[in-house]
């Protein structure tokens, strides 16, 4: 146990200093042909974090984490899992299962707050980390979840890192689940973006500062004697904040994403949400200070479109940003194995090279 202990606390510490540094931002979108997609970011800025795909199969048995060992609630995977994880396979930050029913983490800061770790209650605790691969395990629904969530206490394996969680379904049905003061709250998402603090509603009350904005360009208006002309296009939008905080972030995806015209397929679909989070990769340079700029690519560790209709995770990283796609329907969750491999097989951007007069 004196070896659990010590292990456990070089990794509490490391996952500290991961969220410390994350800033994710999440949007949504349904195809024409009703399929429907969830897709993030996932930052980092203070160093090459360690990220895997992990799949679990049905019948696998997994324990949590406390804060004292590996000692927590013990479960069984109902449903197979395909989760993309950071820091190490437990700690899976989105993912969906074989059911189709998809979640996935977001660092929520200073706002969230869970119950106090009571050891004599090991057997219901459930590290934060951990809860999006329990909940995609044993659940297929947003409603299964709140009614399983009495029966479980979820604490921080970090003092200083909380999490909020984004739950979908094919219906195209979303919810964000924060704990503040140890009490869950469920809201429906019809925005259809989720980044991290402050809270939810305090995110879609802060949309209405934003009223003014609109798609497009901005009409000729007289002032005075002059003639005012918007000075190039999508003038409409003059004033969306652009910086990365989660605020500005929040707002700049509600509009993006209720603004992108609908397509027509799942896999078009996909490729728009890409398309849409590549506005909100964030420049390494901007998130330290001068001089403390770490050697990685960007802040955006890596981004993922998960099509919870046709059981597909798609994702690219900050160093290759070619699309990768892993299809559950392919798996036999019955017979895989449990395990985790790198995202990046080699961390190299793969280019295509064009034979010019062959």
């Amino acid at each position: 146990m004196g070896k659990m202990k010590i292990l456990l606390g070089v990794l509490v510490a490391l996952v500290g200093s991961v969220f410390e540094g994350v800033a994710c931002t999440g949007i949504s979108l349904t195809a024409k042909d009703g399929a429907y997609v969830q897709a993030r970011t996932i930052e980092w800025s203070r160093g090459v974090l360690q990220s895997e795909y992990v799949i679990i199969p049905r019948g696998e048995r997994l324990r949590s984490f406390t804060p004292t060992g590996s000692n927590g609630l013990s479960f069984t995977a109902k449903y197979g899992v395909v989760g993309l994880a950071v820091v190490q396979k437990e700690f899976i930050a989105e993912g969906m299962n074989e059911a189709g029913f998809s979640a996935g983490l977001f660092f929520f800061p200073h706002y969230g707050s869970y119950e106090k770790y009571d050891p004599a209650q090991n057997d219901r605790t459930l590290g934060d980390l951990q809860a999006v691969a329990w909940m995609l395990s044993q659940f297929a629904s947003i409603d299964e979840v709140k009614a399983a969530l009495s029966s479980v206490r979820i604490v921080g394996l970090e003092a200083t890192s909380v999490v909020h969680w984004r739950l979908g379904e094919p219906s195209g049905r979303q919810a964000v689940l924060e704990i503040v003061e140890g009490v869950p709250h469920f809201y429906e998402n019809t925005v259809g973006v989720l980044t991290n603090a402050p809270g939810f509603e305090w995110h879609l009350t802060n949309l209405n500062n934003y009223v003014n904005l609109f798609p497009g360009s901005a009409p000729d208006r007289s002032l005075g004697e002059i003639t005012l002309q918007p000075i190039g296009g999508n003038s409409g939008f003059l004033g969306i904040p652009g910086d990365a905080t989660p605020p500005s972030r929040f707002v700049r995806a509600a509009f993006y994403r209720n603004t992108a015209p609908q397509r027509a397929t799942a896999f078009e679909t996909v490729q728009q949400c890409f398309h849409l989070l590549n506005n909100f990769d964030i420049p390494i340079g901007i998130q330290v200070p001068a001089g403390e700029v770490p050697d990685i690519p960007s802040a955006t560790q890596w981004t993922s479109a998960i099509d919870l209709t046709n059981r597909r995770v798609y994702y690219k990283t900050a160093y290759n940003n070619s699309i990768r796609c892993i299809d559950l329907k392919g798996i036999n969750f019955a017979k895989v194995k449990y395990g985790a491999y790198p995202l990046d097989k080699v961390q190299e951007q793969s280019v295509e090279m064009i034979a010019v007069g062959e």
